[in-house]
Order: C-alpha cells, then sequence, then structure tokens
C-alpha cells in the first residue's frame, strides 16, 4: 500500500496517508478511457446554438409566382424555395444538445486513472487543512506558492468542512478552482497541472473509488458462479 506525505498550508509534513491500491495502485494509466471521458464531458459543454433558416423561416412571400402551366417556365411554388438564391437552407444544423449518456463505471475507472497518473507524476498534494484565519486571496497565493504550485491548481475539499473564508479566499485567484470532491472530474485533474486535496477528500473519496471496485469483483465472481 502506497503512502502520502501530508503537509499544512505552509509546506511543512504533519502526518502521513495510506492511498487505496484499488485506487492508486495501477502501474499503467488507462489513456483510452480518459480520453473517452474527457470527452464526454466537453460535448457536454457545447452550447449546440449553431442555426440556419430553412424556407418556413426566410423573409419572402408565399405566394406562387406564377401560374403551375402555360407559361413556358418551370414550375415554382415559392421564393422561399431552397432552390432559389437567398431561399432556405436544407438539411441545416438546428439548435441541439451534444450530450450523451456515459456509463458510471467507466466514468469511476477514468477518475481512479486520472489520480493515479497525478500521483506518479508526482502533483498530487494532500493536505491537513484548506482552511486559513482570514478569507484573504493574498494569504491563499502565498500558501500555494509554498506549496510549490507556479502555474495551475485544482482544489478539492469535502462539502462538509467548506467555509465561506475558503470560498472568498481562493475565488479570485489566477489560474486556479475550488471544487467539492464529490464532483472532481477526471477532466479537471488532467486540466490543472497540480490537484491539492484536502485529508478529508481525499479520503471519501478513495473510499468511495473502493466500493465501486469492491462491487465490481462481486459481481464477476457471481457471474462465473
Amino acid at each position: 500500500m502506497a503512502k502520502i506525505d501530508v503537509v499544512n498550508l505552509a509546506g511543512k509534513k504533519v502526518g502521513s496517508l495510506d492511498l487505496a491500491d484499488e485506487v492508486f495502485g495501477s502501474d499503467q494509466v488507462n489513456e483510452a478511457l480518459l480520453w473517452e471521458s474527457v470527452k464526454h464531458y466537453r460535448a457536454a459543454l457545447r452550447q449546440g446554438t449553431a442555426a440556419t433558416k430553412n424556407r418556413k423561416l426566410v423573409s419572402g412571400s408565399g405566394k406562387k409566382l406564377w401560374k403551375q402551366k402555360g407559361t413556358g417556365r418551370a414550375r415554382v411554388a415559392s421564393i422561399r424555395s431552397p432552390l432559389w438564391r437567398h431561399g432556405g437552407t436544407v438539411h441545416g444544423p438546428q439548435p441541439r444538445s451534444y450530450a450523451y449518456a456515459f456509463p458510471q463505471k467507466k466514468q469511476l475507472g477514468a477518475l481512479r486513472a486520472a489520480l493515479a497518473a497525478k500521483l506518479a507524476d508526482g502533483k498530487l498534494v494532500v493536505v491537513d487543512s484548506l482552511e486559513l484565519k482570514e478569507a484573504k486571496t493574498k494569504q491563499y497565493r502565498a500558501a500555494l506558492n509554498k506549496l510549490e504550485v507556479k502555474k495551475t491548481a485544482l482544489l478539492v475539499e469535502s462539502g462538509a468542512e467548506l467555509s465561506r473564508s475558503l470560498l472568498l479566499g481562493a475565488r479570485n485567484l489566477d489560474g486556479v478552482e475550488l471544487v467539492l470532491g464529490n464532483e472532481v472530474h477526471p477532466y479537471d485533474l488532467l486540466r490543472y497541472e497540480r490537484a491539492i486535496f484536502s485529508r478529508t477528500a481525499i479520503e471519501q473519496l478513495q473510499t468511495t473509488l473502493k466500493k465501486t471496485v469492491s462491487r465490481r469483483k462481486l459481481a464477476g465472481k457471481a457471474e462465473v458462479a
């Protein structure tokens, strides 16, 4: 079982934490599963507002331009016909949602892979608490500097310990995002250089992921039996 140091916001070691092999024990990162998870996440972000005007929406009279027969010209019903210049568009894009269903087992598997990748790269940090005495952005910036955050960082806190001071202190930090432990996504872990978890958040998250792995193993044994 792997271990990781637990530090405070001053960057000093204050303890250690056992990491579950079911979550962090994989030697190889499933890149294909991570790609699927990120694709699903980004698809849901698409606005899907592209639209073209069909013959119902373009401007122009609906009156028949000339009679059906006897003129020697091709028959035509409306000036808004798609065959005419400034007419409607046929089969053009219309507002839609690009979101699609993604299996929960695959999502949790991608989350385990992202966490294992962060740990292998040395970009996973566990702190005893993300709380500071004062809700000042300057103090949180100084704390992140002591934790060697040079570019971007993802702060993960449990919902039970999320306070107003943490929200106010972290919201204006450039390149820093604060999320709850039950809302963290593989896309977030890959997007930010460092992932900083509070001890409570990482314990709750790995407990949840361990349960899903145990259920999957039990289901597999039941199928074999």
